[in-house]
């Protein structure tokens, strides 16, 4: 992939959609999360008219406070999952990347905790929080455990479409590329009621 990726989505969708291209401009993923599930409930396409499937992420309880996120790919596989922090997702989001092995390969997590706490303030006034999108852009680092950041992805300031761009920090390997590409999508998927 050509670094870096381009995320957008409309803010205001019933079903969401994101849309994924490279530096190039060209488009690398289309997902689609189906609307009304009581699961979530994510599929990951090549192309926008979904006739090439890539994978499916799939919840695997109702409730989603410390959910895991299974990644399956197009032949059903299991090949990672992302999972939520629950408390600690309180203060700032913060979500555990998993390997094919079941092992944590890497973690997400909110850079600046404030920028969520006066986002959740500026929301609660009504008709000014809808420009929220433009004053509080979050930026997440993905992070091995020792700390070192492998990946960063930026809010960009938008008003009814979410953008985001996706850094490459350090070179990986394309399986561990593509799993945090995709733990990315569905922390964005989960967090995007925060503009």
């Amino acid at each position: 992939m050509d670094y870096p990726l381009r995320l957008t989505f409309k803010i205001l969708a019933i079903s969401p959609q994101i849309r994924v291209h490279d530096a190039r401009g060209d488009l690398v993923f289309f997902v689609k999360q189906k609307a009304f599930k009581l699961r979530e409930a994510v599929t990951v396409y090549a192309d926008e008219t979904q006739t090439r499937e890539l994978a499916t992420i799939l919840a695997d309880r109702v409730v989603d406070f410390s959910a895991s996120y299974i990644f399956r790919d197009a032949t059903g596989e299991p090949f990672g999952a992302l999972r939520r922090r629950g408390m600690k997702s309180l203060w700032k989001a913060h979500y555990d990347i998993v390997g094919p092995e079941g092992q944590v390969a890497l973690h997400i997590a909110e850079d600046n905790a404030l920028v969520k706490f006066f986002d959740g303030i500026f929301r609660g006034i009504p008709i000014v929080n809808m420009l929220s999108g433009y004053v509080f852009n979050p930026t997440y680092s993905v992070a091995t455990e020792d700390g070192r950041v492998v990946f960063r992805m930026l809010k960009r300031p938008s008003f009814l479409e979410s953008r985001f761009d996706i850094e490459e920090v350090i070179d990986l390997p394309e399986s561990t590329e593509g799993l945090v590409v995709l733990s990315l999508l569905m922390m964005v998927l989960l967090e995007r009621a925060r503009g």
